[in-house]
């Protein structure tokens, strides 16, 4: 979709009720989902996506969980019913490291999200959004619906689960809560628990959402366009895409230049700015504020050790044959996080260190490198 620089934005860029379905199918789950942090979510439906064919003893089959503003368009080209292309593209395909003449790939939309699955911008069963009323869904929680998803599918056992970033997060939680249904596990920029720093980091894109008089409490999903929360969703994404990229990028990519004919000290913008300005631009067509802060409200509440006697005793659960792979230059992440994956998870291979000046979004850039350590893992899989 092309967006003309008049129009005004969306109340919110999800994906809603008599959108096209694009690729997606769906799958309800048949009672109402038990919170973690208490209480049931009804009326629970997932969106995915599938490439290739699930073989006769259903040992093929592959989860692939997205990130923050990820989706289950995986692999394809931006159609209707997908303004975007697909977010890792270099994973899922003919040669590449998940080729469907060889896997079952699934990619759900998670619960909280925005793209087809349950989500804040859902109806609710009384026919009115969830809005505010959309409860705090953790990764346990999100694991507990996509075993659902799984069953139906007729997977009784992942080949392998992979996961980047928050994905890596439901990836692990996977492994830790039912262990007997993965076989392989690979995470890459991805911590057994969130830290105080990167709880810190989100809270003020947080608060840039809640203070967007557009907000409006988080009921603002029948506002008319540009007077939806974009401003603070925007704001957000900015903040949020610099501890998605390294200073040593940014700074050999824009240094201190000026964008185009703009002066700056005039009012006008360095390049740098004019860059994070495109992407909150970007984000507000096709996400919604209320699932920015529900997921990353997921993110915070990240701990594979809760309840499980501390992380030692969350990742001793993982039974798969784990790859851990970090980003060098990843600042929201930092390696020694995947290094403690890496040294707690029974078995698993040494931690495999990416060199790539992208930071953390390094996991999706450099998807030949990563694409090989999946086919790395994956190799002696099929049966």
């Amino acid at each position: 979709m092309t967006v003309v620089e008049t129009e005004l934005p969306p109340a919110t860029g999800a994906w809603r009720e008599g959108d096209h379905p694009g690729r997606r199918q769906w799958v309800e789950l048949p009672r109402p989902l038990r919170l973690e942090a208490g209480g049931e979510l009804p009326g629970v439906r997932i969106a995915y996506e599938t490439w290739g064919t699930l073989n006769a003893d259903a040992s093929n089959a592959v989860l692939v969980l997205h990130a923050l503003t990820g989706d289950s368009h995986v692999s394809g080209p931006a159609q209707e019913g997908h303004p975007t292309a697909g977010w890792w593209e270099g994973l899922i395909g003919a040669g590449r490291a998940l080729d469907p003449a060889d896997w079952f790939v699934v990619a759900p939309n998670v619960i909280g999200g925005c793209q087809g699955s349950t989500g804040p911008a859902s109806t609710a069963p009384d026919g009115r959004p969830w809005g505010s009323r959309f409860p705090l869904v953790t990764a346990r929680d999100s694991v507990a619906a996509e075993t659902v998803l799984a069953d139906a599918l007729g997977v009784e056992r992942w080949a392998c689960v992979v996961g980047g970033s928050m994905g890596g997060m439901r990836a692990l939680e996977w492994a830790a809560t039912e262990p007997d249904r993965v076989d392989r596990l690979f995470l890459v920029a991805s911590p057994a628990a969130t830290t105080a720093d990167q709880i810190g980091w989100a809270a003020p894109q947080l608060a840039a959402i809640r203070s967007d008089p557009g907000w409006r409490g988080g009921d603002y999903h029948h506002a008319p366009p540009g007077q939806g929360p974009h401003v603070g969703l925007g704001i957000a994404r900015r903040m949020a895409h610099l501890s998605y990229r390294s200073a040593y990028e940014l700074g050999e990519r824009f240094g201190r230049r000026a964008q185009d004919d703009e002066n700056p000290f005039d009012g006008g913008r360095y390049a740098v700015e004019s860059y994070l300005d495109h992407h909150a631009a970007k984000l507000v067509w096709r996400f919604d504020a209320a699932s920015y802060v529900r997921l990353t409200e997921m993110m915070n509440a990240h701990d594979v050790g809760r309840g499980r006697g501390g992380v030692a005793g969350g990742l001793a659960r993982v039974r798969a044959r784990t790859l851990v792979a970090a980003i060098s230059s990843d600042r929201l992440y930092p390696p020694e996080q995947q290094a403690e994956l890496a040294a707690g998870i029974p078995g698993a291979d040494p931690l495999r260190l990416i060199d790539s000046p992208y930071g953390h979004d390094g996991f999706l850039i450099e998807s030949l490198t990563v694409g090989s350590l999946v086919t790395e893992l994956m190799e002696h899989a099929i049966r």
